[in-house]
């Protein structure tokens, strides 16, 4: 009889140890993954926990490159071959030489002005304080070397204010009407000026003047 007594005590005893380790486990299994941030929790749809805070956006992605990249489009907002956009920050500065042709600046692109005839920008012009450049890297103070590494074929002219090697470089293409680059090379020999436009407005020397 005692015997029996004492085997019936530890098949009580086992069994009760099997159900505490099955509790434990489903107990571990409840927790909350290693490794979930509040980022994780945000980004299923969860709320971000007290105390965490989201990343701002930082100053590169808040403002794209292309926007100070000059194309034969354009640069930024303004588009050769368009009116200046209305509510922007593109807008008549200073005296103006007549009615029929004007220029406008921004804030945004010191340096920068475009030439409007017929109500549509015509020119768009990168000087000196300027940092906007090609796509290509170009850009004013690049050397003349520079600019034939990319734009081979370049129609050259004396340039009408300054001495050798000082000149201007215009794109082949530039006669047929479309959107063209020429390039200005002071007696540095280096870029001193980018314009981007269709001619005749493209090779006015004077601006507007």
């Amino acid at each position: 009889m005692s015997q029996r007594s004492d085997t019936m005590r530890q098949q009580a005893f086992l069994t009760a140890l099997s159900l505490a380790l099955v509790l434990g486990a489903c107990s571990q299994g409840a927790k909350e993954p290693e490794g979930e941030t509040s980022g994780d929790a945000v980004e299923q749809g969860g709320t971000v926990p007290s105390g965490a805070t989201q990343a701002e956006p930082t100053q590169a992605q808040a403002t794209p490159a292309s926007a100070r990249v000059l194309g034969l489009e354009g640069l930024g907002e303004l588009r050769i071959g368009q009116p200046v956009p209305k509510g922007g920050s593109w807008a008549e500065r200073g005296a103006q030489t007549g009615d029929e042709c004007r220029t406008v600046s921004s804030p945004d692109y010191p340096g920068v002005y475009a030439i409007v005839e017929g109500g549509k920008v015509q020119r768009i012009t990168v000087g000196q304080r300027s940092d906007v450049k090609l796509v290509e890297g170009t850009g004013v103070g690049s050397t003349e070397q520079d600019v034939k590494k990319w734009f081979a074929g370049f129609r050259e002219e004396p340039h009408k204010y300054e001495d050798k090697p000082a000149k201007y470089l215009t794109a082949p293409n530039a006669a047929s009407g479309d959107p063209a680059l020429r390039f200005e090379i002071g007696k540095d020999g280096k870029v001193s000026l980018i314009h981007v436009g269709a001619m005749p407005v493209l090779a006015y020397v004077e601006g507007c003047a």
